[in-house]
């Protein structure tokens, strides 16, 4: 593969094609888990996994899928290593595991995943299929990442169960309820949209 090639499919999902603030795919599970930072990193993490290792492994078979029952042979792909991080979530980070519930098993109907599926990894090859899936969900974490950080910080004057904000802070309720999810995607996609891909198309 070429240097160039590698360069522009890993960079490419980070920014002017992210699928969250672009395209605003995979928001379910921003009004779910970036209440609390803890629990975002590990389901980014997931669906990191998932992405990179779905459009992988579909790109790897896509020339044996018959295309009537494409989509059932991604979704079961997909939903093959939702079941493993399910699994090790389990096994290994009980208590996570408990409060994420059942959003883990909602990754399988993350758009962002069967997306780059469809886009990407059925028309490459494997390696490129698995930097793109990568990078997706690299373009994803990012975004809910700081959407958990102001979310937690604000909302409950913690990150990561310490205390940053001392007694004079007032937590603002309503940044770990659902709508402070919606406030803060859309003040990301707003600053996002100005400050830099308005820039850039104008150049």
């Amino acid at each position: 593969m070429a240097r160039g090639m590698i360069r522009k499919t890993f960079l490419t999902p980070l920014g002017k094609e992210n699928p969250v603030f672009i395209q605003v795919l995979g928001i379910c599970s921003t009004l779910a888990v970036t209440n609390k930072l803890e629990n975002t990193v590990v389901m980014t993490l997931g669906v990191m996994f998932t992405t990179a290792l779905s459009s992988f492994v579909i790109s790897l078979i896509r020339k044996l899928i018959p295309p009537r029952i494409r989509m059932m042979v991604e979704t079961l792909i997909i939903a093959t290593f939702v079941i493993i991080v399910d699994i090790v979530l389990k096994a290994f980070l009980p208590d996570i595991w408990k409060q994420l519930g059942p959003y883990v098993g909602l990754i399988i109907t993350n758009c962002i995943i069967m997306g780059r599926a469809e886009a990407f990894a059925l028309n490459n090859k494997p390696g490129l299929s698995l930097i793109d899936g990568l990078s997706s969900g690299l373009g994803y974490a990012y975004v809910l990442l700081i959407i958990a950080f102001f979310r937690e910080l604000l909302g409950t004057g913690s990150l990561w169960g310490v205390r940053i904000l001392g007694s004079w802070w007032t937590n603002w309720s309503v940044m770990i309820m659902p709508p402070g999810a919606f406030f803060m995607l859309a003040i990301f996609i707003w600053v996002v949209k100005e400050a830099f891909i308005k820039k850039e198309e104008s150049k």
